[in-house]
């Protein structure tokens, strides 16, 4: 049975629109707004178009899960805008404590694994950025040094509110700050940096198999984390 709640979709013609501050998708000529009320004008035609084909594939019923580009265009305008600080500081907390950081014992063979996905990661992140990360064996937490830290938030302060959402759903899909900047690098492959930040949970169900529902669990988040990934750089033109 249909849910009673659902809705129906109420427009035949979708259309990307030049506008001022950007681009805007609507609906039968009514422009698109935000669930905050927001006109939801995106920096990128690119980023436009790739809206208006989540609304052209909407059936007699609007699915909300099949919008993920606009619920995070969303987020950027209604969340991120108003609170860039507040955005910029929930992010720093997944480096202050990121994932890639927090290690087996270098002899326990899931190390290996670890340090083949995380090093090259942390590295490049380092390099590129001139910051230095403490690595730990364990769960025990280290701080990072601060001046690292202040780099990472001038480097979160020069993006734009579409980047800061995409981080913002990234971080904490990979518990890192370090994968979630990954992602917005040209070429960067989502599966890939997913399996990365997944590496403990994969070598677990490597061991032991996997639950059907941690599987599917991880499906979601993947899903979740290559729709994030592609907002970045739709976002960017």
């Amino acid at each position: 049975m249909a849910d009673a709640q659902a809705v129906k979709r109420f427009w035949t013609e979708v259309t990307v629109e030049p506008v001022q501050a950007g681009f805007q998708v609507a609906l039968d000529g009514r422009p698109v707004r935000t669930q905050g009320g927001a006109s939801q004008v995106v920096p990128s035609a690119a980023l436009a178009e790739a809206l208006a084909e989540e609304w052209r594939a909407q059936d007699v019923e609007i699915d909300p899960r099949s919008l993920p580009l606009r619920d995070l265009a969303d987020y950027a305008i209604d969340r991120v805008r108003p609170d860039c600080t507040g955005t910029i500081a929930t992010l720093l907390r997944y480096a202050e404590s990121d994932t890639l950081c927090y290690r087996a014992d270098p002899d326990e063979p899931l190390y290996r694994r670890q340090r083949e996905l995380w090093e090259p990661l942390l590295t490049a992140l380092e390099e590129r950025h001139g910051v230095r990360f403490e690595r730990v064996s364990g769960v025990m937490h280290r701080a990072q040094p601060p001046e690292s830290l202040s780099a990472l938030r001038a480097l979160l302060e020069r993006e734009d509110d579409f980047a800061l959402a995409a981080l913002a759903t990234l971080a904490p899909l990979a518990a890192s700050l370090t994968v979630a900047l990954a992602a917005l690098v040209p070429g960067a492959d989502p599966a890939a940096l997913f399996a990365a930040a997944n590496a403990e949970e994969d070598w677990q169900a490597e061991l032991w198999g996997w639950d059907l529902t941690a599987e599917q669990d991880r499906g979601f988040r993947l899903a979740a984390f290559t729709a994030a990934t592609a907002f970045a750089r739709l976002a960017r033109g």
